[in-house]
């Protein structure tokens, strides 16, 4: 029997955060569905969207945010860039670090 759990369930890693309403989390679904989310919570009249990322999901999460500024909405201007570094469990109880990302965009 597989010890995975199906791609939903370790999309990006964030799955111990509560969900909150104006956050993108990226993971391994392509780029087009995060630009696609973002552009949706724009719709709905959110001011601010942020967009999370960790590991090599970083680069995901700058591509996406250039192609929702430079394709979708122009307009949309980068309030902030945080970056860090997380301490993290492996499978063989050593700890690793995981460096993160957050973006977060607004009118």
């Amino acid at each position: 029997m597989s010890n995975t759990l199906p791609e939903t369930d370790i999309d990006d890693g964030f799955e111990d955060e509560e969900p909150a309403p104006n956050i993108v989390r990226i993971g391994k679904k392509p780029t087009m569905n995060y630009v696609v989310a973002c552009v949706t919570l724009f719709n709905t009249g959110v001011p601010e969207v942020m967009v999370r990322a960790r590991g090599q999901s970083i680069n995901k999460a700058v591509e996406t945010v250039e192609m929702l500024r430079k394709a979708f909405f122009k307009n949309v201007q980068i309030h902030s860039i945080d970056i860090g570094t997380e301490q993290v469990q492996r499978d063989d109880g050593s700890m690793a670090s995981l460096s993160t990302i957050e973006i977060t965009l607004g009118n």
